[in-house]
């Protein structure tokens, strides 16, 4: 069981993270949060779980999420911006996942918009979801599944998921990892909050950009095509070279993108 004592005094100090509330088992810490944000919660207030019954990944699909092996946690966040602004907080908790596990000294990297990475093989997925409040505003609920210390996955995922301690050779410390990843994020959303863009993490979103210099093909319902991915917009977009040398900015919640070397 995570060590509830443990987590509170490796955040002391953390000014969003004080109220971290770790749970056995769970459906979804997505669905706490949100029931937690109905009923007034303020924004930093965050759920961890030893295990989910019911996870969820991004276009309904089921997140794997076995017990006492992994992090399963979700944040809630009331940010006063646009909801058209949404999607660009959900590369933040990338980019600070990416720095926690690169304390590990793993080459972890983004494969655009917010899976991470390590050597092709995903070790983290994030799902954002938005919802309206009574008073008309909304919140978001940020929920994060990250591989640690699973050494098997089931068939299905076999040839894409990994984890931390299968790439380190060694377990890793849970509660160090997430305190690590929160304090990350909580630095990456303060910056986000002053510009309402990404424009002071661009630089280091791109340079943990898996996909950057690589041939990506995006799978557009309007016809798929093949460039070269260059970066990002500071809105979040993936900038994609076409072959003519025109440079498409690529919507994640219109189109997927893949490598066409397999998963990255």
């Amino acid at each position: 069981m995570l060590d509830q004592k443990k987590l509170d005094s490796l955040l002391a100090g953390c000014r969003f993270w004080e109220k971290v509330q770790c749970f056995e088992t769970v459906d979804s810490t997505n669905l706490i949060v949100k029931d937690w944000a109905r009923q007034g919660a303020e924004e930093g207030r965050c759920a961890v779980a030893e295990a989910q019954t019911a996870g969820r990944g991004r276009r309904g699909r089921s997140w794997i999420s076995p017990p006492g092996e992994n992090l399963y946690f979700s944040i809630l966040l009331r940010p006063q911006a646009e909801a058209s602004h949404v999607a660009m907080i959900t590369l933040l908790m990338a980019i600070a996942v990416t720095q926690g596990v690169r304390e590990l000294h793993l080459d972890a990297k983004i494969k655009w918009p917010n899976d991470v990475v390590i050597n092709g093989k995903k070790i983290c997925g994030i799902l954002t979801e938005m919802y309206q409040s009574a008073a008309g505003s909304f919140f978001l609920v940020i929920g994060t599944g990250i591989n640690v210390n699973q050494k098997e996955f089931p068939e299905e995922v076999k040839k894409t998921a990994g984890s931390l301690a299968l790439e380190l050779g060694a377990d890793v410390d849970r509660e160090v990892l997430l305190a690590s990843v929160l304090r990350h994020f909580s630095d990456c959303y303060d910056s986000f909050l002053e510009t309402m863009d990404l424009s002071g993490q661009k630089e280091l979103y791109e340079s943990f950009l898996v996909n950057k210099g690589r041939v990506v093909e995006v799978l557009d319902p309007k016809g798929e095509w093949q460039g070269t991915a260059i970066g990002i917009e500071k809105t979040g977009e993936l900038l994609v070279q076409r072959k003519d040398g025109s440079v498409e900015a690529v919507y994640a919640g219109e189109v997927s993108v893949r490598g066409i070397y397999g998963y990255v």
